[in-house]
């Protein structure tokens, strides 16, 4: 009940300043407090406010609904609000609602944002503490969702953990400006070896640092809730939304094993003070008018579907399967001509949400669905010469039934690992068959390594079983990769700000070695071609997101040198497919509020283009029948001095992406002659054309007289290849089947029921 109260109390105080700014006849009280007024006293009365149970997103307050009167001759006194019993006009606003989940976001819509200490907004020099037991658990450490290193006692532990334990210990945050300050969100101490967090706590505030007053709630100070494990985040709301500069957190009781140790977010929204020089500052955003917000399932099939509607001749939506729970994974193909794999066009895809909870590539992607449909119709010529020169696939979400997990609990309280993993408890980028360690463990084997094949390794057998532990999510994305001769991708995470390239997984299972492929030099290129554009991973004085410092690598690094991860989804692409693909952490935060997301893409913008666009660097061409003139499929092209091979699509069209130089290139297949040429790549960005004709051998044109058009036989790893993948879609079939037939009879149950 009190956790209704304070939520309703919060609201209707918002909601009488949003009519106060629209309404010349309203006045507001405001009682401002003394300089006499004392800071915290153990002998005052207290009251608990509960822990507030937010599921949703919160979007921003309007200018509107921020602007705020300030007190006369600003004599930087602590300004709280009386609250006036008056919502009139908020049911005005929710008269036409009638969907339920509507008017809950209409209530929590004047909730404010977070101030930034989890998205680095707010700057170390903002945050102090009463003390502190080493640098490495300093104030700076104290921010939401913060990650530690492996070993407690250096620089980047996970949480600020005061020296002393007593209740006069504090973390403060200085919010530069005045700040209607309305909640705080605490967690405890990130660490595999102690476990310590703050159980209540009170909250302080200043406007000036000095003269500090306790937050109250009625006549009796306000105790809140914290947590009770590590990693839980917990929203406490201010019972009376309260305008201040400072804020203090005053940890009054904590976990009996432990110490003072926590992490924190500031909820608050800035406020109009003519006396700020800074006041004038705009907030940073974007120019681009996209639907910057978080979007849950049906939402996102919104916003696809009114991108087809406005551009219909470029676009077309496509379903490569469903997730555990039945949502479908929907794809956006953007082309000039959709639908259709046009000869010569190369592929490109980027895919998103593989963990469900690190939702900025989801919002990312969903933007830049909108930016190429209005720039295309604007006559942008970049964006044009992209369109018609490229298939786009963005596969904004491959992990839903994750998201939704997240998303339900908002951005702010998903924590650090809610929504990661598939609704099956499996983490999809470990889920794609192991190729690497086959290759390797071939290579080792073999008397000439030669002949052990670098490209299109089969899935293993195991792997196409029923019983096999594979996600529906995974066998729909494998199955994408199949149908289609992707050449470049990209695999959009959150979490860090760092670019990283194959390998992902280590030889003899190393937990970190820097494990390159045939194509170092150009997975290096692709990674530093999105990292030098980025302009958070750019910045020079950004600081470091948890414990790892990318910039010393130019913000890229192999993915085996940072930590193996064995049956990645870039390994397999690698392997198992002509396409590269490499993966970009996009933000410290894995899930930002909504307030965030127009610098999120101002961040990434340019890089999203620029890498698209690497897709027509080095050579490409079509392998023809020198009789017939008709594709070849299935031809394999071998650059020299490169252990890594490709193969030709259905027409006999390929792409191989190299760095500038020159090249000799191989090109042969069952029953022709080999055939080489030597290509020449140069620094412009478009690719060199090298076609390739060749002859059929005696033996094959023998063969194919005696076949009398019958079938012809391919080599023993393609018809493995081909194989394995029948059986993996066939045991995918029999699964969908089983787990329809059982909601089937949940569902005459729960009717009869």
């Amino acid at each position: 009940m009190e956790r209704s109260l304070c939520t309703l109390a919060a609201v209707i105080f918002l909601g009488g300043f949003f009519n106060a700014a629209l309404t010349d006849d309203t006045t507001t009280e405001i009682n401002s407090l003394s300089n006499n007024n004392t800071t915290t006293t153990t002998t005052a009365e207290s009251v608990t406010v509960q822990p507030q149970d937010h599921s949703r997103d919160r979007p921003t307050p309007t200018a509107a609904q921020r602007k705020l009167p300030t007190a006369a001759g600003r004599d930087k006194q602590l300004d709280t609000k009386n609250i006036s019993q008056d919502s009139e006009e908020e049911s005005n606003n929710k008269e036409e609602e009638t969907d339920d989940s509507k008017k809950e976001d209409k209530k929590t819509e004047l909730d404010c944002p977070p101030l930034g200490l989890e998205s680095l907004r707010v700057d170390d020099s903002q945050i102090q503490a009463s003390s502190y037991q080493r640098t490495g658990l300093g104030p700076h450490r104290g921010r939401l969702n913060i990650q530690s290193g492996i070993e407690d006692g250096d620089l980047y532990d996970g949480a600020w953990c005061a020296e002393y334990k007593d209740r006069h210990q504090w973390l403060e945050v200085d919010a530069m400006h005045l700040t209607l300050f309305t909640g705080v969100i605490l967690q405890g101490r990130n660490s595999i070896w102690s476990w310590d967090w703050v159980l209540t706590y009170k909250v302080q505030l200043s406007n000036d640092s000095v003269t500090w007053t306790v937050c109250m709630n009625g006549t009796k100070e306000a105790i809140f809730e914290g947590n009770q494990n590590p990693e839980t985040p917990v929203l406490g709301l201010l019972p009376v939304p309260t305008v201040a500069r400072f804020i203090r957190i005053n940890p009054q009781t904590w976990y009996s094993n432990g110490t003072i140790c926590l992490r924190a977010e500031i909820l608050g929204c800035r406020v109009d003070d003519p006396t700020d020089i800074y006041s004038s500052e705009q907030e940073l955003g974007s120019k681009d008018a996209l639907d910057f917000r978080q979007h849950n399932y049906k939402e996102m099939r919104k916003l696809m579907k009114s991108v087809t509607e406005e551009c219909p001749d470029i676009t077309r939506i496509y379903t490569i399967g469903k997730s555990y729970m039945g949502l479908k994974l929907y794809v956006m193909e953007i082309s000039d001509n959709p639908g259709k794999h046009e000869l010569g066009e190369p592929e490109f895809r980027y895919v998103a949400g593989m963990h469900g909870n690190e939702a900025l590539g989801r919002e990312l992607v969903l933007n830049l669905m909108q930016y190429l449909c209005r720039e295309y119709k604007k006559g942008n010529q970049r964006i044009v010469r992209l369109v018609t020169e490229t298939r786009i696939h963005l596969l904004p979400s491959m992990n839903p039934d994750g998201y939704e997990e997240a998303y339900k609990k908002g951005s702010e309280l998903a924590g650090w690992a809610d929504g990661r993993h598939s609704f099956e408890g499996i983490d999809l980028n470990h889920n794609f068959p192991d190729l690497n360690n086959i290759m390797w463990d071939a290579q080792e084997t073999a008397a000439d390594q030669s002949k052990v094949s670098n490209h299109y390794i089969p899935i293993p057998e195991y792997y196409t079983q029923e019983d096999a532990m594979v996600a529906p999510e995974t066998r729909a994305v494998i199955s994408w990769m199949q149908d289609i001769p992707f050449v470049l991708s990209a695999n959009l995470h959150g979490g860090e700000l760092v670019v990283t390239y194959p390998f992902d997984c280590t030889r003899d299972w190393a937990p970190q070695e820097d494990t390159p492929t045939a194509d170092d030099a150009f997975f290096r290129w692709l990674a530093t071609v999105y990292a030098s554009t980025n302009l958070a991973m750019s910045n020079p004085h950004r600081r470091l997101c948890h414990y790892e410092d990318f910039q010393a690598h130019n913000n890229i690094i192999n993915g085996g040198a940072w930590h193996t991860v064995p049956g990645s989804m870039n390994d397999f692409s690698y392997m198992h497919t002509n396409c590269f693909e490499v993966t970009v952490e996009l933000s410290c935060d894995k899930f930002p509020h909504v307030s965030e997301l127009p610098i999120e893409w101002e961040n990434n913008k340019e890089s999203l283009l620029v890498y698209m666009e690497q897709v027509h660097r080095g050579i490409k061409g079509v392998i023809r029948d020198k009789l017939t003139k008709q594709g070849i499929v299935n031809a394999v092209i071998k650059v020299e001095d490169h252990d890594h091979d490709i193969r030709s699509a259905t027409d006999g069209d390929y792409w191989r992406l190299l760095n500038p130089g020159e090249y000799k290139v191989v090109v042969w297949a069952e029953g022709y002659f080999p055939s080489v040429r030597h290509c020449r790549v140069g620094m412009e960005p478009h690719p060199t054309i090298c076609d390739f004709t060749l002859n059929k051998t005696p033996i094959q044109r023998l063969k194919e007289i005696r076949a009398k058009g019958g079938k012809i036989p391919q080599d023993l790893q393609l018809r493995l290849r081909a194989l394995r993948l029948r059986k993996l879609r066939a045991s995918t079939r029999a699964i969908n089947q089983r787990r329809e037939s059982e909601r089937l009879q949940q569902a005459r149950k729960a009717r009869r029921a």
